[in-house]
């Protein structure tokens, strides 16, 4: 069920790097109960803005407000959760272990060894990090964007390595989340993916929004990935 409030709300974000402008008056928001998904090509934007979000980086104008509160805070932090690409400075450290400190740091955690049955990690719980593959490490990094009981994730391309068994299941915990009520923003280069979890969905080129909209809406005339195709700029050089 979805509400009125936004947990998400960024308006007029801008962010540059030198001459580089990652980021360009970027406006968009998500909402309690809904997956909403950002996409783009490569360089478009979307990992600084989720870094911007989680106040590792500083906007240089504009405002965002994690349900009501800016990134970096005490609030939002104890109210958000992200899964990265990837984690090498867990390399050394076994799942089960990075879980267990993982959950120290929050006063009303996940059980440990739920999450690891339902993500499918206890094969592979006693495995250091760095040992694992790219399917696995997602799973754990799934995991630890979860143990903190957030009410809006952050998911970085979440089923990069996964085999289609996993990647379906992975799918079916991010709608149980959905349903729950958490807030999912969600960044895929996969548009069968967007298509299938995403209750909304914004595009992203060079920094900017320049199509948003439900999947239906998006999709009336043409498949989303086309849509993709006409709205964002190519990185490839002919």
């Amino acid at each position: 069920m979805t509400t009125s409030e936004p947990a998400l709300q960024i308006d007029a974000v801008s962010k540059a790097f030198g001459p580089v402008r990652a980021l360009s008056a970027l406006t968009l928001h998500a909402r309690p109960g809904e997956i909403t998904a950002v996409l783009g090509p490569n360089g478009a934007g979307k990992t600084t803005l989720i870094r911007c979000c989680t106040g590792l980086l500083a906007a240089d104008s504009g405002t965002i407000r994690i349900f009501g509160s800016p990134p970096g805070s005490a609030e939002a932090a104890a109210r958000l959760g992200v899964m990265p690409q990837s984690a090498g400075a867990w390399s050394g450290i076994r799942a089960d272990e990075l879980l267990t400190y993982l959950s120290s740091l929050y006063s009303n955690p996940q059980p440990v060894d739920g999450l690891i049955d339902l993500l499918g990690i206890s094969d592979f719980r006693r495995t250091p990090y760095r040992r694992l593959s790219g399917g696995q490490q997602q799973s754990v990094n799934l995991a630890a964007a979860l143990i903190g009981r957030p009410d809006l994730v952050f998911l970085d391309e979440p089923t990069a390595g996964l085999d289609p068994h996993v990647r379906r299941h992975t799918w079916e915990i991010v709608r149980r989340l959905r349903d729950a009520g958490l807030a999912i923003v969600l960044t895929t280069h996969a548009m069968d993916e967007a298509e299938q979890l995403a209750d909304y969905v914004w595009l992203v080129d060079q920094g900017s929004v320049v199509a948003h909209g439900t999947v239906p809406d998006l999709t009336r005339e043409a498949s989303l990935e086309e849509v993709f195709l006409a709205t964002t700029t190519s990185r490839v050089r002919p």
